[in-house]
């Protein structure tokens, strides 16, 4: 069960009622109580980075773990969440880049009043006496403090000022836990984090080989998650690279968690974070493995070493049994069922030497789709000229930023196929 901060305080105020005019309680049902009450009050400001303009999967995927959404911003979704809540969003997210603990958010316009609030925060509460700690990241947007390296400086004197003060100590050793602070400045107001994931999300742990121009693996699955597909539909990506969209959806067809197979950096977290907690979270996720799902997920490539490259990535997923890779090229494109999902990355000229090749492959894809004019196709690409060459407008069409790149995410919808009869 996962209560509110509100409803916790409301039982924190009943207990210390309970202790004063009820002493003749039992002291078990006394110290149960007050462990499940400090449970719930050991809650969290949990701050999720994700692509811009995909806010809204990540958000739906914290509700469906059941958290509350205190705040959505540009590429970020936060929420309430417990000590559990951080391993399992960490384990279970598919379209997050990271997970972070918010220490503390304050307006700041100069370095005196960084290094103040920074002192201010509970640095205690969260790092212990032999924690290693550093300011891994700093970025600010419009804000009066500008330099990154001079930021990162302020914040981490601020801290060991702190620490000196609540530990009655000069000198850290710093050889215990990593604790990476990442801190955000947008209009002169500060976000200062600890990171809990370490490398980003995106790091799944199956894809050694890549293509020449990999998409993110969180990107990929916000994608799949943007589009009405699910484990019984027919999915091809005919420009599969390292199989990224193909793995992703057979992880997702079998309810393989994202994070099952890599560390996080809060895993040493034991001040705060319970090591039975991970193990839990793990469990969790191995459990709702679907084994005997069936699926049709095809990827395509014509570069042989690449298809080569997306079997081994899947191998290393568990999902290679799942999915059937095909070197092909779009041209040569077809189906014998009616009804289906293509989902893709074509190139768009950041992987082309020559950007005149783009015009004649997408005319190519326009023509595979009309072969295929009862399937629905969602491309992500940079190249604006998509709808011309493809001989059709596209029904939806949402900005994405794959990096830097500035790409859309064309949305062609095919008709929905019969409902199927029941039995």
């Amino acid at each position: 069960m996962r209560i509110s901060k509100k409803v916790a305080e409301i039982w924190l105020k009943l207990f210390k009622k309970i202790e004063i005019y009820a002493t003749i309680l039992d002291n078990n049902v006394k110290y149960n109580y007050r462990k499940a009450v400090t449970q719930y009050m050991n809650r969290f400001e949990l701050v999720v980075p994700c692509h811009f303009g995909l806010e809204a999967v990540v958000k739906r995927e914290i509700y469906d773990l059941g958290y509350e959404i205190t705040r959505v911003e540009d590429g970020r979704v936060s929420f309430e969440g417990d000590a559990e809540a951080i391993c399992r969003a960490n384990i279970f997210l598919r379209g997050a880049e990271r997970v972070l603990l918010q220490v503390g958010r304050f307006k700041a316009a100069t370095f005196d009043e960084l290094f103040e609030n920074v002192k201010a925060l509970p640095w205690e509460n969260y790092i212990p006496k032999d924690g290693r700690f550093w300011v891994k990241k700093a970025s600010s947007i419009k804000s009066k403090l500008f330099s990154p390296s001079d930021i990162q400086s302020i914040v981490k004197k601020a801290m060991v000022e702190r620490m000196k003060r609540s530990y009655h100590i000069d000198w850290f050793p710093e050889d215990g836990a990593q604790y990476p602070v990442r801190v955000f400045l947008y209009k002169d107001e500060v976000m200062v984090t600890l990171d809990t994931s370490g490398d980003s999300l995106h790091k799944r742990g199956y894809r050694l080989a890549t293509s020449k121009a990999p998409l993110t693996e969180t990107l990929a699955a916000s994608l799949i998650m943007l589009t009405p597909w699910h484990a019984d539909r027919i999915l091809v990506d005919p420009f599969c690279g390292s199989g990224t969209f193909p793995i992703e959806a057979a992880m997702m067809a079998a309810n393989i968690a994202p994070g099952m197979n890599r560390e996080f950096t809060a895993e040493s977290w034991t001040n705060i974070i319970p090591r039975k907690l991970w193990y839990e979270a793990v469990q969790e996720a191995e459990d709702m493995i679907d084994k005997d799902v069936q699926v049709d997920i095809q990827g395509y490539d014509i570069d042989p070493d690449v298809v080569a490259a997306a079997r081994e990535n899947a191998k290393r997923a568990g999902v290679e049994h799942m999915i059937h890779f095909q070197q092909r090229a779009v041209a040569d494109l077809h189906h014998p069922k009616k009804y289906g999902f293509i989902i893709s990355n074509p190139p768009y000229g950041e992987r082309l030497e020559e950007k005149s090749a783009l015009p004649a492959l997408y005319s190519q894809i326009g023509e595979a789709y009309k072969r295929l004019d009862a399937w629905s196709m969602y491309l992500i690409t940079s190249y604006e000229d998509t709808e011309r060459y493809i001989g059709r407008k596209a029904d939806k069409n949402r900005k994405i930023y794959n990096g830097m790149i500035k790409t859309y995410f064309y949305q062609f919808m095919g008709p929905k196929p019969p409902r199927r009869k029941k039995d």
